[in-house]
């Protein structure tokens, strides 16, 4: 498949990271030529220097033959025009913009067709659902959800005073009390994947699959907060802040920003009456103290500065505030960040490079193509979701006679729309979808790809 992503910041970059990775053949558009000296050794990529929305440039990209255009530029104007122009002289180009202002979500999402959009994708949105479901139920470090919000994958860290400290997953089921399945152990920067005898360590980070309706109960059971968030306090006024405020404010969560610019203060004012809206330097510690921080359930630090991000998260965790989410524009550190008590990590990036590998992934698939990918583990492994149709292999097999490749685990199987966390005597039928755990190097397109 030939991929042409215009733009190579920090999306582009990492999006072109992952498909190179994967084989696709990429060419890449910038005006910046040490961006592009870099892709061309690190990615093997063919790089054009220009603007990426003119007729001359994506011609020589060959737009005309491409199967997909990703416009990730820090224009939304020029990803439209790119989108729209590459769709004139291809109309067969598959077309991903990221679009990121807030007055263009309704406008571009009705007008798709007239600006040539297979697929929209905005970071900042993104990260503000996702930062709403981990709020609904603090405790987890991340969720991710399966077959129609079904069932989820979540993340729990084994701290110093977890119960599960030192359990063997044998006696699992006697703590949590409900069926889960721990489908993978990050350890010191390496993932486990697990079995029976595998025993709970202090500081692992475990990703249980559970049903949906579980997970209250499984946390209840661990002794973990399970308590609602009534007050939230959000640092910094951006985008985020504003998506996230909007979707707290529906739940009845009585929310609070903090942002230094006295103009952005105002605007958040009008766009946000029923939240406080807070003109101060939260940078300092003596603003976080004024406006309550040790009376906060939550607070999320979502600048566009990493460092005070951190600095403000680890101030948080000092106070026991209860739930710490910290918003962090690279990925790449999480080695590092894993050791700090940050709570969840959000990185807006990362979110949206994931869903465009979803989609070049079942656009270069469609037969038995993944429903949905997602990666975990700070990206060193991957839950796939696939439906069983009549072209998959070994249909009524229980799963202790299959032989499935080394490193992938079955974590789910839906029938008739129940999920089930299966065992060596459950099998998968047409209809069905099933869950499935793999290593990152063990890319899985189809699912008969996994028998051995």
């Amino acid at each position: 498949m030939d991929i042409i992503i215009a733009g190579c910041g920090k999306l582009g970059s990492t999006i072109a990271s992952n498909l190179s990775a994967a084989g696709y053949d990429l060419t890449l558009i910038d005006n910046d030529d040490t961006v592009l000296d870099h892709a061309i050794e690190v990615y093997d990529s063919i790089a054009i220097r220009g603007n990426c929305a003119t007729l001359s440039v994506l011609h020589d990209a060959k737009v005309q033959s491409a199967d997909l255009l990703i416009a990730t530029t820090n224009s939304d104007e020029l990803n439209l025009l790119c989108c729209m122009t590459a769709r004139s002289i291809n109309p067969n180009i598959h077309t991903i913009a990221r679009i990121r202002n807030p007055e263009y979500h309704a406008q571009t999402y009705e007008m798709r067709e007239a600006f040539g959009l297979s697929l929209m994708v905005n970071p900042e949105r993104k990260a503000a659902k996702t930062i709403h479901k981990l709020i609904q139920l603090p405790g987890f470090l991340k969720r991710e959800s399966f077959a129609k919000d079904r069932v989820e994958i979540v993340e729990i860290k084994i701290d110093h005073e977890s119960i599960l400290k030192d359990v063997p997953l044998t006696n699992l089921y006697k703590i949590v009390k409900c069926k889960v399945l721990v489908c993978v152990i990050l350890r010191e920067g390496e993932v486990i994947t697990p079995d029976g005898s595998t025993i709970l360590k202090e500081n692992d980070r475990i990703f249980v699959t559970a049903q949906t309706n579980n997970l209250s109960l499984l946390l209840k059971n661990l002794g973990v907060i399970s308590k609602r968030s009534g007050r939230v306090m959000l640092i910094g006024g951006g985008n985020i802040s504003l998506y996230l405020a909007q979707e707290l404010i529906k739940s009845n969560i009585k929310v609070e920003i903090i942002e230094q610019d006295a103009t952005r203060c105002e605007e958040l004012a009008g766009l946000l009456p029923e939240a406080d809206i807070i003109h101060a330097d939260a940078s300092k510690h003596s603003t976080l103290e004024s406006e309550g921080l040790s009376e906060c359930d939550t607070i999320v630090s979502l600048t566009g500065m990493d460092e005070l991000n951190i600095i403000t998260s680890l101030y948080a965790a000092e106070h026991n505030v209860p739930q710490v989410i910290t918003k962090v524009g690279y990925s790449d550190d999480y080695g590092i960040l894993d050791k700090l008590p940050i709570g969840s990590i959000v990185c807006p990036k990362e979110l949206s490079c994931n869903s465009i590998v979803r989609y070049v992934r079942a656009m270069s698939n469609n037969e038995g193509a993944a429903v949905s990918v997602h990666t975990i583990a700070d990206g060193l492994a991957e839950a796939v979701e696939f439906k069983v149709d009549e072209n998959t292999e070994n249909l009524g097999v229980p799963l202790k006679k299959l032989k499935l490749k080394k490193g992938i685990i079955v974590a789910c199987i839906t029938h008739q729309e129940i999920p089930t966390i299966p065992n060596g005597d459950s099998y998968f039928e047409k209809g069905d979808s099933i869950i499935l755990i793999t290593k990152s190097d063990r890319i899985v397109l189809n699912l008969n790809d996994i028998f051995g």
